[in-house]
């Protein structure tokens, strides 16, 4: 055990923010802090490193260990630049190597006794910079300052001349080199683009020490996580396992609470109803009796009555007219600021119902590009068309669009005077804005207090297409559970750019990955695109005619070689090649699903026989674990192609069937493996019997010049996605 907090309690005033949270960290283990905000998250991190005071309680930390923090805002100032600053973290490292180069020197001059004593600390220095991984540790800075974004010549930028956002990744890259043995992070995510992100979770998770981290970011804390640490009204409650398990026991243990408080009540208004019985009466043994029972009654343990969340978002999406199919055609984009050239001949459409998320590193023009269609900032080239009865509703993530003069209520009367006052304070009242709060000027608000007010003014709009840049910030996880609800329930469309993966998952239908100054098109959630990203981008960006993913720079300098009728024609071509590639995308996707219909009922009354749902891809799984048995979740995912935050339940009915079991990967403790029962064996062979009995049926009757066709076609079709 590397921290323990025993019986923290802490209180604001009259506002208890900890009651005797008691929680621990083994070494090695890795655990995420949630809770709405406000709970007490960033408190009790400052509790840790010694920056707050406990009411009561203590904090012990293993003897010797070390602890590294990282606040949320981060406000020093420097005037090195960050490859410099970062590393500085290894100086210990670098006097090593200096010391072991001077010594060297020293040696070419010395003979004797001395020659030998220098000789013994050389030795000894030389072992302790190996172990202190001295011939990797420049590697070792480069590799941390390019996975945070800092790559090229940006690693050599000033640091005072650097945005907040960019200050809180050069202390994350200084926490992270520093190696501490119990990292403390507070939003480390939040000013990090995707890649970035993706890039930290595998640090994390091949990290030796143990890791303490506060974070909104769903997804990543199902990939780093394998204990959860929930702050409710003050309690701490320890749950195992990532946020996914932990969202399910959740709620299966607040169900579980209603149900036994509101059984115990009915149980005592019943031994209350008894005892006032007994002593109406009137009679000694009576009142006996309902003494006794009283006496019984006090020695209950109450069930505490579980905390109504009646503090939380109401927000309801109404389109006020539908829109016609075609809702918005984008043709021939192109954007640049000066030199920084973000992309041309951008073109794409959305249709009516499509929940559209747009994705990219920082700075590739996400924002930019939703700038463009609202008509905010005037486009280089091209255009975007809306079509019949679109109403656009916009959300902007530095929230221009409110007035820092006004008052949360006259920002709503202004914009909405139809409304009566009492409407208003109903309507402020759901985005919890509540009595004198209401008149609170908006340049004193916080970004999640902006945030609340920009989507009750999105909800009164009643816009049909709405238009969302980063949509879940400062939201808490409740908040946005919340808005990827109303989004699903939408009648409307939306198009909107955000970095929260889990939302994206949650909402998407499709994803746009701005990329290469290129729009790259995934037809499904953020698990889709991650399974077919990478044969995407090296079959549609790696080609001849220069769509190769490159920086801007590169990009710029070779298309400003051409003239302007090959300019032309290069665009053409690519515009073409991205039609053949989506169209035999579509192909491919509409004969995968006539496979798998016919498939499915072919074969539903053997799956049945064997009480297997085809819905949950329970078949598939249990094919898969016959030759891979012993597997990880994660890697069942991945083969099967299925959502790893829904397969857990689909595992969990299995397992109740008795098909497998899990079992703790003696390797890693954060990690289960999934193996077969007995049973399951028998059922897994018995779904290849089925299968191989389906293929027969499926191919029966035709002939080999036939299937040879069939094989052809397949075949051709992958050759053009080859090609493209």
């Amino acid at each position: 055990m590397i921290l323990a907090c025993n019986h923290i309690s802490k209180a604001f005033a009259d506002e208890t923010v900890l009651s005797d949270a008691v929680f621990h960290i083994n070494e090695g283990e890795r655990a995420a802090i949630v809770g709405i905000n406000g709970a007490g998250k960033t408190t009790l991190l400052r509790i840790i490193v010694g920056e707050l005071p406990a009411d009561s309680g203590e904090i012990v930390t293993a003897k010797g260990s070390t602890i590294g923090y990282l606040p949320q805002q981060q406000g020093y100032h420097s005037d090195k630049t960050i490859y410099e600053e970062l590393l500085a973290v290894k100086s210990d490292v670098i006097e090593m190597d200096e010391k072991i180069r001077a010594m060297e020197q020293q040696m070419t001059t010395l003979e004797g006794a001395e020659l030998e004593r220098v000789l013994n600390q050389y030795h000894k220095l030389q072992t302790a910079f190996e172990d202190g991984e001295g011939y990797t540790y420049k590697s070792k800075v480069l590799g941390v300052i390019n996975g945070l974004g800092f790559r090229g010549e940006a690693m050599h930028q000033c640091i005072n001349n650097l945005s907040g956002g960019q200050k809180t990744r050069v202390a994350l890259g200084k926490l992270l080199l520093s190696e501490p043995d119990l990292l403390l992070m507070d939003e480390p995510t939040n000013h990090l683009d995707l890649e970035s992100v993706r890039w930290l979770e595998n640090y994390l998770n091949g990290y030796k020490g143990s890791v303490l981290v506060v974070s909104h970011d769903r997804f990543f804390i199902d990939r780093i996580a394998e204990k959860i640490i929930e702050i409710d009204h003050g309690k701490v409650i320890t749950f195992t396992g990532d946020y996914t398990s932990y969202s399910e026991k959740k709620e299966k243990l607040r169900e579980e609470m209603i149900h036994r408080y509101y059984n115990q009540q009915q149980e005592i208004k019943h031994q209350e109803a008894v005892i006032q019985k007994l002593k109406s009466f009137n009679r000694e043994k009576s009142i006996r009796r309902a003494e006794s029972r009283e006496k019984m009654l006090a020695k209950i343990e109450r069930v505490e009555k579980p905390v109504e969340y009646e503090k939380s978002l109401s927000l309801s999406l109404t389109p006020s007219v539908i829109s016609g199919n075609d809702v918005l055609t984008v043709t021939d984009f192109a954007k640049s600021f000066g030199e920084n050239h973000l992309f041309d001949h951008l073109s794409f459409s959305i249709k009516r119902g499509e929940k559209v998320a747009i994705i990219g590193k920082n700075g590739t023009g996400k924002t930019t590009l939703l700038k463009l269609i609202q008509g905010m900032i005037p486009v280089d080239e091209g255009s975007a068309v809306t079509g019949s009865h679109v109403e656009i509703g916009y959300y902007d993530q530095e929230h221009q669009m409110l007035n820092d003069d006004k008052t949360i209520f006259e920002e709503i009367q202004d914009d909405y005077p139809d409304l009566t006052n009492t409407a208003i304070r109903n309507v402020l009242a759901a985005f919890l804005f509540t009595g004198d709060d209401v008149f609170k000027p908006i340049h004193l608000l916080s970004g999640g207090e902006k945030g609340r007010v920009s989507l009750a003014k999105l909800m009164l709009s009643k816009a049909n297409f709405l238009l969302l840049d980063e949509p879940t910030n400062h939201l808490d996880i409740t908040s946005k559970e919340i808005l990827e609800s109303a989004i699903n329930k939408y009648e409307g469309t939306v198009l909107y750019v955000s970095h929260d993966r889990y939302f994206i998952n949650r909402t998407a239908t499709r994803i746009l990955d701005l990329t290469g100054h290129k729009l790259l098109s995934y037809s499904g959630n953020y698990a889709y695109y991650l399974e077919k990203k990478e044969m995407v981008e090296s079959r549609f960006l790696t080609n001849d005619d220069k769509t190769i993913q490159t920086s801007a720079k590169k990009d710029t300098k070779e298309e400003g070689k051409l003239d302007w009728q090959e300019q032309k024609k290069l665009a053409a071509k690519k515009r073409k090649i991205e039609n053949e590639y989506q169209k035999t995308e579509q192909e491919i996707e509409a004969l995968e699903t006539d496979i798998a219909n016919l498939d499915e009922e072919l074969m539903r009354p053997e799956y049945l026989r064997l009480g297997l749902t085809i819905g949950q891809e329970q078949p598939r799984i249990l094919m898969y674990l016959l030759t891979e048995d012993g597997c990880s979740q994660r890697e069942i995912a991945e083969n099967c192609h299925l959502d790893v935050t829904t397969l857990s339940r689909t595992l969990d009915r299995l397992a109740e069937k008795g098909l497998l079991e899990r079992r703790i990967n003696p390797q890693s403790r954060r990690e289960c493996q999934i193996f077969l029962t007995e049973e399951g064996r028998k059922t897994a062979a018995e779904v290849c019997s089925c299968f191989r009995e389906t293929e027969k049926k499926m191919c029966s009757g035709l002939t080999e010049k036939e299937l040879e066709a069939l094989d052809a076609g397949i075949c051709r079709m992958l050759g053009n996605l080859t090609e493209a």
